[in-house]
């Protein structure tokens, strides 16, 4: 199975890629920027544009790469229409070719089984360093994300996308458990 967890910053995406992974006996594939950033304690602010594309185009492929050698199966903290949100927040997006090929690839409904998306606003976000604590920056993300997971591929097909409404995460990890089944 190659699942998905999506969302806003502070949903609870990580915490519960990492349950859903240990019980599924899957390999866990991480957030990638908060790893990088925790890792090299990069500020955002100061690459400009150009340097965040990169890294973003960067953060992109060792994800791609980390799904493509995990042929057994996964759990992806956070997932491929991410990225494809992350390219139009950032204003990456031009009527080009790079922009056409990115949103190709990381539109693909053929990528994973399953895609679960959590609620936005639901957890209360905590300042961290990382991500912006301001809950309508995360409710734009938020609607970006919902938005590019209702875009067809050329072919007309759409991602199978489940909606996790349950808060504790025990009960998602029920709700999940329970979608997985059906």
């Amino acid at each position: 199975m190659r699942l998905a967890i999506t969302g806003s910053a502070g949903t609870g995406k990580s915490t519960l890629a990492r349950r859903l992974a240990d019980e599924l006996g899957l390999p866990l594939i991480g957030e990638g920027m908060r790893e990088f950033l925790e890792r090299t304690g990069l500020d955002l602010h100061a690459l400009g544009a150009d340097g965040l594309r990169n890294l973003v185009l960067q953060l992109w492929e060792d994800r791609s790469e980390a799904e493509a050698r995990a042929t057994n199966g996964f759990v992806s903290d956070r997932c491929s229409y991410d990225h494809a949100a992350f390219w139009l927040y950032y204003r990456f997006a031009r009527d080009d070719e790079a922009t056409r090929q990115h949103l190709a690839i990381t539109l693909d409904p053929l990528r994973y089984d399953h895609i679960f998306l959590l609620p936005w606003g639901q957890i209360p976000l905590v300042a961290d360093g990382v991500r912006t604590a301001d809950r309508y920056v995360q409710l734009h993300l938020q609607l970006l994300i919902e938005g590019v997971l209702r875009q067809p591929d050329p072919k007309g097909r759409l991602p199978r996308v489940w909606p996790v409404t349950s808060l504790e995460l025990e009960d998602r990890l029920a709700e999940v458990r329970t979608l997985l089944a059906g």
